[in-house]
């Protein structure tokens, strides 16, 4: 597997000036599983770019109403969970048993409440679910049926599990499940990648960050990677908030997303160098992706080490720049 050093690969073209008190700041991912330039499409990549834009919209218009960072996180991950190009939601991959299995994860910074859930089967938006069993809930996490269960409970979209499956999907797990019945161990990529994440900081200077994700394609009935696991692919604290994706099990052991804040919390490591030496570490490891990261004062760091990352960021003037690859250049402006 090929890893390049995360601080090569940070993107310049997307770093946010530092905010002004009041400046409002929304990053998000739709996951480090960009295929190479080659073979992603014109049409593949514009529909990726709208989707992405739609999300950074959704988010943008809940901060500039003055709107929480927790509501803006959700706002945009539930556009990604709505469309079939992401792997989360309504595009997730599916597990050894044809199934999508979807985690979630959400966090509020200034006060550490956060909520996850994981193994779900029919909830048609689990970033909600999650955010419920932070608002609702006295617990951080739950699982499976009791998770659903209290969904339904709280009001949670439902649907039939077979909204979840598509053809790209299943055409996907066949090739995973026929690679390993050659006992070939590795698994492509894109298997494996295109988790979606926000990061916002609004306009009381509060962070939140949120994942969402439909986990590895031909994974164990009852796998659970990084995304709901506060600290391993989601966290937030008053000083940085982070969203991870890729090889989960990597970003578990690394406790990834909380080694971020912790470097810049004790430290005093900028979001840039801690984010980009975490990943550094992952990827000695044997693992890859990429995360999004952003502080108190609006600086944003995307480090990735996959050929690419579908992300954007949009500030307090409305500047909207979305950007795939290392040399993506961002589009002009678009308010």
């Amino acid at each position: 597997m090929r890893v390049a050093p995360a601080f090569l690969i940070l993107n310049l073209l997307l770093l946010a000036a530092p905010a002004m008190a009041g400046d409002v700041v929304l990053v998000i991912h739709g996951g480090a599983g960009a295929p190479p330039r080659a073979q992603l499409s014109r049409q593949k990549e514009a529909a990726v770019r709208t989707e992405l834009e739609k999300a950074l919209k959704a988010g943008y218009a809940v901060l500039s109403k003055g709107g929480s960072a927790v509501e803006a996180v959700s706002a945009s991950v539930v556009i990604m969970e709505d469309s079939p190009l992401f792997n989360a939601g309504r595009g997730a991959v599916l597990n050894a048993n044809g199934q999508a299995e979807l985690d979630a994860a959400i966090m509020e910074g200034a006060t550490r409440r956060a909520g996850a859930v994981a193994g779900l089967h029919r909830v048609k938006n689990p970033v909600l679910l999650a955010r419920a069993v932070m608002d609702k809930s006295r617990h951080v996490m739950l699982i499976g049926d009791g998770a659903e269960v209290f969904g339904r409970s709280v009001g949670i979209r439902m649907v039939d599990p077979a909204y979840f499956i598509t053809e790209e999907r299943k055409q996907e797990l066949a090739e995973a499940q026929a690679k390993e019945n050659q006992k070939q161990a590795a698994v492509p990529v894109r298997m494996y990648l295109g988790t979606v994440g926000a990061v916002a900081l609004d306009r009381s200077g509060r962070l939140a960050a949120a994942t969402s994700t439909g986990g590895l394609t031909n994974k164990r009935y009852g796998r659970v990677g990084d995304s709901p696991i506060i600290g391993a692919g989601t966290y937030a604290d008053d000083h940085c908030g982070v969203s991870a994706t890729g090889w989960g099990e990597f970003f578990i052991r690394a406790v990834a997303a909380h080694d971020v804040c912790a470097r810049m919390r004790y430290r005093r490591d900028s979001v840039g160098k801690a984010a980009g030496d975490v990943l550094d570490g992952i990827a000695k490891r044997g693992g890859d992706g990429g995360m999004i990261a952003l502080d108190d004062r609006g600086n944003v760091a995307m480090p990735f080490n996959t050929d690419g990352m579908y992300r954007g960021i949009v500030t307090g003037d409305g500047l909207v720049q979305i950007a795939i690859y290392r040399d993506s250049a961002p589009p002009k402006a678009r308010k």
